[in-house]
C-alpha cells in the first residue's frame, strides 16, 4: 500500500474517533464510540458485555495515550495518532495489530452476536455497521466479500483479518462509518 493510501485511512479513522470535532482525540471520544455500539444493540453499559466493550475501548485508548506520551486524561493530535499507528499497526505487523485492536474487535463481536453462536450473521453485521455509522446499503456486499470461507457467518478471525487487511491496504472493504 502506498503511504498516501495508508495515511488517508489512518486520517479517516482519526476523524471518526474525534466525535466532538475538536481536532484531537481523548478518552471521551473512545467512550462515545463504545456507547454508540451499545445503543445500536440495546445493550446496557453496566451489563457484562457492556462492561467488556467499554473496557476494551478504554484499553485501546490507554495504549494510544501511553505511546503518544499524553497520559490517560490527555489529548492526542493527528500527528501523534499517525506516528503511533504507524509504529504499532503498520510496522508492528499482524502482532502489533492483534495486540492493539483484537480485544476491541472481540468485544464488538460479543455484542453483535445476538444469537450467541459465536459468529456474526448478515443481519447482526448490518446492525453493527449501522451502529458504527456505515451506510447499510454497503453491508450485504461487504459481508459477502469478507465471508472468505462462504459459511454465511463471520468469525472473530475473519473480522480481525478484515479490519487488519483494510488498514494494511490489502482490500478496500471499509468498516468505518459516519
Amino acid at each position: 500500500m502506498t503511504a498516501s493510501v495508508q495515511d488517508s485511512r489512518l486520517k479517516r479513522r482519526f476523524e471518526l474517533w474525534d466525535s466532538n470535532g475538536d481536532g484531537a482525540i481523548d478518552k471521551s471520544d473512545y467512550e462515545s464510540e463504545a456507547r454508540r455500539i451499545l445503543q445500536g444493540f440495546g445493550e446496557q453499559e453496566n451489563s457484562p458485555k457492556g462492561r467488556a466493550l467499554v473496557s476494551a475501548y478504554n484499553g485501546l485508548w490507554e495504549k494510544l495515550a501511553g505511546k503518544a506520551g499524553v497520559g490517560p486524561q490527555g489529548k492526542v493530535s493527528l500527528q501523534d495518532y499517525l506516528r503511533v499507528s504507524e509504529e504499532e499497526l503498520v510496522q508492528g505487523g499482524d502482532a502489533g495489530f492483534d495486540r492493539n485492536l483484537r480485544p476491541t474487535i472481540e468485544a464488538i463481536v460479543d455484542i453483535a452476536d445476538t444469537d450467541g453462536d459465536g459468529e456474526v450473521n448478515p443481519s447482526e453485521f448490518k446492525r453493527w455497521l449501522r451502529a458504527a455509522g456505515v451506510d447499510e446499503r454497503q453491508a450485504d456486499s461487504a459481508f459477502r466479500q469478507l465471508d472468505g470461507n462462504g459459511s454465511g457467518t463471520l468469525s472473530v478471525e475473519e473480522l480481525v483479518e478484515a479490519v487488519r487487511d483494510f488498514h494494511q491496504g490489502k482490500h478496500d472493504i471499509s468498516l468505518l462509518g459516519r
